[in-house]
Parts: C-alpha cells; sequence; structure tokens
C-alpha cells in the first residue's frame, strides 16, 4: 500500500506600482500605490525538510544556517519562524520580473505567508498575520521595509499607504488607466534606500525639502482620485519624478521613457519604485494609451496595461 501524497496547499498575491510617494514613504509620508493583475503563486505541503523552490533556484534550509546561506533561504527561514512553521516544501512561481520595482518580493512574501497559514490551519494550529511573515521576507532583502510594497501584495487595487498603520482602499472616481515599462534592469531597493539615507545625512536639508516635497504631492493627488481629476493626476505623478530625480534615484534611461511617455500624450509619468533602473509607469487616456504602448514598444521595453477601478 503506498503512502498518501502531502496535501498541497496554494497562495497567490499581486505585484505594485506606486502612482506617488516612494522614499518619502520610508520616512513615514503617505504613498498611493496600485496593484497589479499579476505577481506570485506559491505552492506548500508538509516535508521532511524545509526547501523552497524559486525559479531555477532550490533553496534548502540547514538545521542550523550558515555565514555563506542566501537571502532567499534566510527570508524563507524568517517567514516560517514568523508563522511558527516546521519543515515546509514550497514552490513559487513569478509573473513579474523581479528587481524591477513592481514589489515581486513582497508578491513572493504574501504568497508564501498565505499558503503557509493555510497548511497551519488545516493542521489545527492557528493561523498568524500574513502581513507580518511577509515583511519578515521583505525586511531581509530591503533592511527595514516601510511595507507599502507587502500591503499592495496582500490588498490589492488602489490603496493610500502610510507606515505603521491599515492602509486605507481608495476608489477613483474614474477608472486609471496605466501602462508600465520595464526599461532596464533595476538596482538594489536596499542599496537605493541607502543611498538617499546617506544623501540626507550629508545634506538634510536639501533632501528633507525634496521629501517633502513629494508627502506634498501625494496629499495632492489623493483628492484628485476620488474627484476624477486624472490631468492635474497626471502633472503631480510626473512632478513626482522630477523629485525623484533630483534625490538622485533615476538613470538616463528611465528619464529618456518618462519623456517619451509624455511626448507621445501620456497624461502623467514617473519612474516606479526605488529606481535606479527598472520600470516606468504612464497614466494614459484610452484615445493615447495605443500611442504610449506603440512609443515604448519601438524602443524595445515590454510593456503591460492595468486598469484600476
Amino acid at each position: 500500500m503506498t503512502n498518501a501524497l502531502p496535501q498541497v496547499y496554494r497562495g497567490s498575491a499581486v505585484g505594485k506600482v506606486i502612482l506617488l510617494g516612494e522614499h518619502a514613504v520610508v520616512y513615514g509620508s503617505r504613498a498611493i500605490v496600485v496593484g497589479l493583475d499579476r505577481g506570485a503563486e506559491a505552492e506548500v505541503r508538509a516535508a521532511s525538510v524545509a526547501e523552497l523552490l524559486l525559479g531555477a533556484e532550490r533553496h534548502r534550509l540547514e538545521q542550523t544556517p550558515s555565514a555563506a546561506e542566501l537571502p532567499a533561504a534566510r527570508a524563507f527561514r524568517a517567514l516560517l519562524a514568523t508563522l511558527g512553521a516546521g519543515n515546509v516544501a514550497a514552490q513559487v512561481r513569478l509573473g513579474i520580473p523581479a528587481g524591477a520595482g513592481l514589489g515581486a518580493s513582497a508578491a513572493i512574501g504574501v504568497a508564501l505567508a498565505r499558503a503557509v497559514t493555510g497548511l497551519l490551519g488545516a493542521r489545527g494550529l492557528p493561523q498568524p498575520a500574513v502581513a507580518g511573515a511577509a515583511l519578515a521576507w521583505e525586511n531581509v532583502f530591503h533592511g527595514n521595509a516601510s511595507g507599502v510594497d507587502t500591503a499592495a501584495a496582500e490588498h490589492a487595487g488602489c490603496l493610500s499607504f502610510r507606515r505603521g498603520e491599515l492602509p486605507q482602499k481608495l476608489s477613483p472616481a474614474r477608472p486609471l488607466e496605466l501602462v508600465v515599462a520595464l526599461v532596464e534592469s533595476g538596482a538594489s531597493t536596499r542599496r537605493m534606500v541607502e543611498g538617499v539615507a546617506q544623501r540626507r545625512s550629508a545634506e538634510p536639508a536639501r533632501m528633507d525639502a525634496l521629501l517633502d516635497g513629494i508627502a506634498a504631492l501625494v496629499a495632492r493627488a489623493q483628492p484628485c482620485l476620488e474627484r476624477g481629476d486624472q490631468l492635474e493626476l497626471g502633472q503631480l505623478m510626473t512632478q513626482n519624478h522630477e523629485l525623484l530625480v533630483q534625490l538622485g534615484v533615476s538613470t538616463p534611461k528611465l528619464d529618456r521613457a518618462v519623456r517619451s511617455a509624455l511626448d507621445s500624450g501620456a497624461l502623467g509619468a514617473k519612474l516606479t519604485g526605488a529606481g535606479g533602473g527598472g520600470c516606468a509607469l504612464a497614466l494614459v487616456e484610452k484615445g493615447c494609451r495605443s500611442n504610449v504602448l506603440q512609443t515604448w514598444r519601438s524602443s524595445g521595453l515590454e510593456c503591460w496595461e492595468k486598469r484600476a477601478d
């Protein structure tokens, strides 16, 4: 008689784009974020040894962690410890590019946490909060993560987020027509955040003025969403990009992508995420969406469309 295979539990989560608020959110300001229609899917089962299959990488967790343990293994270990889980075998499939400012890491963390809590619940154990476990995963990669990516991955939709508070659901008066382009390989979020912190330490007045400026744009953008003023919302997004350029987190390729989108009729455009590479985001009217897509794709950029209601 053969033994029954362990039951598989599944979890999923979405990636994100940030409409406004990058970097300022690290210092306690609000950000406005939109969940994507794709992200990560995870499958887990009870096992004799904890391991994580992430794409082509297999991470086997030894009983005693070594100094050479890779970040993904350390993150999985932190997630399991936060949930109080034992040996779990997990497999993750990612539907968005990693390291591009789209919240891939957070989507993986939330998907894994949801799957593992399903496994724990099925075994009669209490189900801890998904957010805490996903944030433990994120902190391994990003240091003291703000939590904006995990909030978007967990709740989806359009959100207003401030560190240490529950995210607020936003309901745009008009659907947001968004186009996202993968412009270039992204930089480490931790490195970009640390770079801003170093420049802030060296030039506190200038950097704080830029961060305060970003926070002020976010405060003006939320009423725009709620009354459907997308013309002003787009202008605020573009101004946000200009402040991010002054923060030192944009790149020439991102700047060119933003400018080409605006020249093609976009209401607003900016980088999205920590910067140093990654993706550009454009807010468009339906009539000019194809123009922006054609412009970006003719430059060899991979693009996605997102409608946020």
